[in-house]
C-alpha cells in the first residue's frame, strides 16, 4: 500500500492521464468563474474523475445486485449512479466537460457551453425524491456576472417542467441534449 501522506495532486498527473487517454475515466475540470467560453476559465489542478462505464460502476457498487438500480431503491444513495450517466451522456454527445466549484456558493455537478446564447448552461443532478432543492444552483442562476439563461436539473422524476429558468426532467432525458 502507498503512503498517502506528503502527496500532492502532481504526484499522481501521470496516473490520472494515462486513466484518460485509455479511456477508462471522464475528466471534469472545475470552473470557479464560468465564462463563456469554458475552457478559458478552467482550473488546471482541480478536477474530477468519473468512471467511463456505468456497468462496471454499477457493479463496484452493488455486485450482481442490480435491485437498488432496478427499483429505485429510496434507501440506497445512486448519486454517483446518475452523475456517471449524464458525464458518460454528454462526453458521448460531444460536450467537454467542467463542474462550478466555489467554496462560498457550493458546487454544481456540470457546466456545459450554450452555443445558441453564448452563455453557459449550469446541470445539476438529483438522485433523492428532494430534487427541487438546489441551493448552489440557484445562487449561480442568481448571479448576473453569469448570464445564465436556463438550467437543467435531472432526477429520478417522471415528469418534465420549468420553473423560471430551471427545467426539470428525468435523467434519462440526458441523451436528447
Amino acid at each position: 500500500m502507498e503512503e498517502k501522506k506528503g502527496k500532492a495532486a502532481r504526484d499522481y498527473e501521470d496516473d490520472i492521464e494515462y486513466l484518460i487517454s485509455a479511456g477508462v475515466a471522464l475528466e471534469v475540470r472545475a470552473i470557479a468563474n464560468p465564462t463563456f467560453p469554458l475552457i478559458s476559465s478552467a482550473k488546471k489542478n482541480l478536477l474530477k474523475l468519473y468512471l467511463n462505464d456505468v456497468g462496471l460502476l454499477s457493479y463496484v457498487l452493488f455486485r450482481n445486485n442490480v435491485t437498488a438500480i432496478k427499483d429505485d431503491q429510496l434507501s440506497i444513495n445512486l448519486g454517483s449512479v446518475y452523475e456517471t450517466v449524464v458525464a458518460t451522456e454528454l462526453q458521448a454527445h460531444g460536450h467537454t466537460l467542467f463542474y462550478y466549484d466555489n467554496k462560498q456558493k457550493g458546487e454544481v455537478d456540470f457546466l456545459i457551453d450554450d452555443y445558441d446564447s453564448l452563455t453557459v448552461l449550469p446541470i445539476e443532478v438529483k438522485s433523492g425524491k428532494d430534487y427541487s432543492t438546489h441551493r448552489a444552483l440557484d445562487r449561480f442562476i442568481a448571479n448576473p456576472d453569469y448570464r445564465v439563461q436556463s438550467a437543467l436539473v435531472l432526477s429520478n422524476e417522471g415528469d418534465s417542467r420549468t420553473e423560471n429558468a430551471t427545467t426539470y426532467m428525468p435523467i434519462y432525458y440526458i441523451m436528447f441534449l
